[in-house]
């Protein structure tokens, strides 16, 4: 692929864009380093030349090109970072790949790279170009242009895949390339496929390792290390594992070996548990023999303070340099249930039998504790990860693991913190339309973090992250037994169609128990059987018979006390055969075990400990009806038609983004944007802002009055004035000059300091019902929009509601009527309903802005009023900042750094 170049002078230290650098992850699920070239790569760039291919030399230039000369070195090794920019790809600072553009005309640039042979097919050149792209796109650049040879099938094929719209044409046996680099919708999904891809890949090769190395085994049985290797034998584990300590000959009768280096076999992942100050040099040992990941048992990290995250950011950034995924540190390791892995790399002393629940748990202080739990619930765990401070892979990562793997049917996360929100409710809004996720976080209220867990600081409000939760059908549980509660529901029965429950029991007094706890649900008792305490298991049998064949009901509830003496064996064997064979669910409070006791399993050819029809059993029974209800919510919004979005009409981001840039580069240090400017943003999203006159003085109101045609208010705006409930500061329905005058007289009478109160003239709006829709920019939690009836008792009771965007219809929908004083806009106590899909409307448009924008920072449409015929924006305010690379992780792949102040998603 040829590129014409021109040498350029070397960048200065402030010119380097370090913003660019990232760690990225490969098809195979190992990790690289990409960053922009530097000169002092020059001895670097000749050594990876050298390993290149004739024929890959031959594609990129053209021309035989063996070696490359001192003056190629320069120009290739000296960019200016803007009209040229070349990124390199290195592992252990060896450079992998090369890639680079160089700016032709006014907004097109010619794109190549080179990737050496034996890391071709590694993804390399999807990542360069993704990353070029984008960088582009920071640069004004709109367009790439390539000249290829039509044999290099891999390059084309690189570009034709990756989601753009290319063109071609051929001129003197040469093909010419090009394409729009501005993002779609099909090459975000491209990239969004290639990031599921290699995330899963780099998951499987911990949980399917076919060999283990213990680093730290020793032969004291009371040792993190001996427990170990106990442990992955005990537990039969398939594969090979191996011990290394290099101050003994054998542990637990195995070979034990000085250094991972040494062992004669390919190792997969290593279990390190030596202490802290020792681990890097296990990376640097683990390194040189390929292992491909690290699960890091020890402690003394970013939980001990900051000389701890000190050494946890060397220890990540070591590990990604040379192409190590890690777990951990401080965590409890991970579990693989399966037959033909059986792999217990962690300290649970027992493995937790096989089901079809994943687990990702952040603590590894209760991670024994959870386990324990679920083993006596009966509940069965497909895998199992602990991942401790979470310094690498995180919940995001076991996420697009779990979406495709067959052994996991239902997905369990217990989250002490979020690093990357906004990845996190892409991924599981994804994830939750094919298998239900459930999440107990802690510090849900307080937004707490511990000392381990180094996440920047959520501006967004606690309700707006539940928001998030709720949009990405997450079942969100506030404890672990209720987790339980939910998974064990979701494993062994099936999804109910609606929320009609029928409740059939022989206790008179806990059936009136669970009609007033399901109401209390939100779910609709359709009927109530009560059989009396001497029914029979026949007498069950018809009673469940005919709830479950009722087509009016979508679950039951049965209820089983027995009488003095009665081991109820008969009652459960109907249960049981009943569960099995219905396509509802059913649960159950059975001699008020926890639970699916064994009475209640249905046998499985697969292995798992309760196969599905299995029966659920809750010692209580509103502890049953509260899981059925989550999964009833969980199932309407699985089964709800989201995908028809209307588009919304009138909405132009170019002219706005033009203005949003021109701002900002008069206002570096950023802007609160004039009435003048916000209307003209704000119009560019179909949202009329209605026009208000600045006035100091009468004779400016008059004058403002007739200007705007009469029937106008007078009103105060200052921020201290506009809190007053009392609207004492607004002179409204104001006909002429003379009625201004009085109105000014009697406005600036109430104020002490005129001049300070910021007057306003504006034609007087139609009687409605007034709202707020307000929004927000978190740089970690991305936009946020909440919606409200404006007033003061609504910021007293805090009565908003939030959403993410995008925000669809049925989203638009669900905010409005979820506000405690939504019956205002539905005429409440007989007043005129107001056009509530122009609300709905209004709040789309704000989410699209929000979304298309997030230089906006803050965009609040103070007072709206609405009412029969619509949406009137009387007040907005709004203000523009400077953000580094917004959202990018939507268009290009890259794993969170390892910052002092971030831990990645």
């Amino acid at each position: 692929m040829s590129t014409s170049e021109t040498p350029t002078p070397s960048p200065t230290t402030r010119d380097y864009p370090d913003h660019w650098e990232a760690d990225v992850l490969l098809r195979d699920g190992r990790t690289a380093h990409l960053r922009p070239i530097l000169p002092t790569d020059a001895e670097g760039l000749v050594e990876f030349y050298a390993l290149v291919g004739q024929q890959s030399k031959y594609y990129r230039f053209f021309a035989p090109m063996p070696t490359l000369s001192d003056r190629d070195v320069q120009r290739f090794t000296n960019v200016d970072h803007r009209q040229r920019v070349a990124f390199v790809i290195t592992l252990a600072q060896k450079i992998l790949a090369v890639g680079r553009y160089d700016v032709i005309d006014t907004d097109r640039a010619e794109v190549a790279f080179l990737v050496q042979d034996q890391h071709q097919g590694r993804g390399i050149g999807q990542l360069l170009l993704e990353h070029l792209a984008q960088a582009g796109r920071e640069r004004g650049v709109k367009r790439f242009v390539a000249e290829v040879l039509p044999e290099n099938r891999r390059m084309i094929q690189v570009f034709r895949e990756q989601g753009y719209q290319v063109k071609g044409g051929w001129e003197e046996g040469v093909m010419h390339l090009e394409f729009d680099i501005d993002p779609t919708e099909t090459s975000i999904g491209v990239i969004a496929a290639r990031e599921h891809r290699s995330e899963a890949a780099s998951i499987a090769a911990f949980l399917n390792a076919r060999s283990v190395a213990v680093i730290g085994a020793s032969r004291r049985r009371d040792t993190i290390g001996a427990t170990l290797v106990r442990n992955l034998v005990l537990g039969d584990y398939s594969g090979r594992v191996y011990v290394v300590n290099p101050t003994a000959d054998s542990v637990a009768g195995m070979p034990s070996y000085a250094t991972v280096s040494d062992i004669p076999d390919e190792v997969d992942v290593a279990i390190v548990a030596v202490p802290a100050e020792a681990v890097q040099d296990v990376v640097l040992d683990c390194a040189a023999k390929g292992v491909h990941g690290l699960v890091v048992i020890s402690s003394g990290f970013a939980e001990t303070g900051e000389e701890g995250r000190r050494r946890q950011r060397k220890l990540v950034g070591l590990a990604r340099s040379y192409g190590l995924r890690l777990i951990g540190p401080n965590c409890l390791g991970v579990i693989n249930t399966a037959s033909e892995v059986s792999l217990n790399a962690s300290l649970a002393p027992v493995m937790p039998p096989r089901g079809r629940a994943g687990f990702f748990c952040q603590s590894g202080a209760l991670g024994t504790a959870i386990l324990e739990k679920v083993r006596g619930r009966g509940l069965g765990l497909s895998t199992f990860v602990s991942a401790g401070n979470r310094a690498d892979v995180s919940g995001n990562d076991l996420l697009q693991y779990w979406e495709e793997d067959e052994a996991t049917e239902v997905i369990l996360l217990y989250l002490e913190s979020i690093g990357n929100p906004r990845k996190f409710s892409r991924i599981a809004r994804r994830v939750s339309r094919v298998k239900p996720v459930i999440a107990v976080r802690s510090g849900r209220t307080t937004q707490g973090v511990p000392m381990g867990h180094t996440v920047r600081h959520i501006a967004a409000p606690p309700e707006a992250v539940d928001a998030m939760f709720k949009q990405a059908g997450i079942i969100q549980v506030d404890t672990l037994d209720e987790m339980f509660d939910v998974a064990q529901l979701l494993a062994h029965q099936p999804l109910p169609s609606g929320s009609r429950v029928a409740i059939v029991g022989n206790s008179d007094a806990l059936g009136l128990l669970a009609v007033d706890a399901a109401v209390a649900q939100g779910l609709t008792v359709t009927s109530a059987t009560a059989l009396g305490a001497e029914a029979t298991a026949e007498d069950f049998e018809d009673a469940l018979d005919a709830a479950i064949d009722d087509d009016h009901v979508d679950a039951v509830v049965a209820v089983y006390i027995p009488p003095l003496d009665a081991p109820g064996e008969e009652v459960a064997n109907v249960l049981a055969a009943v569960g099995e064979q219905s396509d509802k669910p059913l649960v159950s409070t059975f001699l008020g075990r926890e639970g699916v006791p064994e009475l209640l399993r249905v046998p499985d050819l697969a292995g798992h400990t309760a196969g599905r029809g299995s029966v659920p059993s809750y010692p209580a029974v509103e502890a049953a009806v509260r899981a059925l209800a989550r999964v009833s919510e969980y199932a309407a919004w699985r089964h709800r038609d989201d995908e028809s979005a209307a588009v919304l009409e009138g909405v132009e981001p170019d002219p706005a983004t033009r203005l949003v840039n021109e701002l900002l580069m008069h206002h570096p240090e950023g802007h609160r944007l004039t009435d003048a400017e916000l209307r003209s943003l704000l119009a560019c999203y179909g949202v009329d802002l209605w026009e208000r006159v600045h006035v100091a003085t009468a004779e400016e109101a008059v004058a403002a009055g007739a200007r705007l045609g009469w029937d106008v208010v007078l009103k105060a705006t200052a921020e201290r004035l506009r809190q007053r409930p009392d609207q004492a500061h607004v002179w409204r329905n104001i006909d002429d000059a003379d009625e201004m005058a009085d109105a000014w007289a009697s406005l600036t009478q109430l104020v002490s300091n005129p001049a300070d109160a910021e007057f306003v003239v504006q034609r007087t709006a139609p009687p409605g019902v007034p709202i707020a829709v307000n929004s927000l920019e978190d740089p970690l939690f991305g936009p946020a929009v909440s919606f409200g009836i404006a007033g003061a008792l609504t910021d007293l009771v805090g009565d908003r509601a939030y959403r993410i965007p995008p925000i669809s219809p049925l989203d638009a929908a669900e905010t409005v009527r979820s506000v405690k004083a939504a019956p205002l806009l539905f005429g409440f106590r007989g007043s005129e309903q107001v056009d509530v899909l122009a609300v709905e409307e209004l709040i789309r448009r704000v989410a699209q802005l929000k979304i298309d924008l997030p230089q906006v920072s803050q965009l609040d449409l103070v007072l709206v009023h609405a009412n029969a015929e619509g949406v009137s924006v009387l007040h907005a305010d709004a203000r523009v900042d400077q953000v580094a690379d917004a959202r990018s992780d939507l268009f290009v792949r890259r794993l969170t750094a390892p910052a002092a102040d971030t831990l990645p998603g």
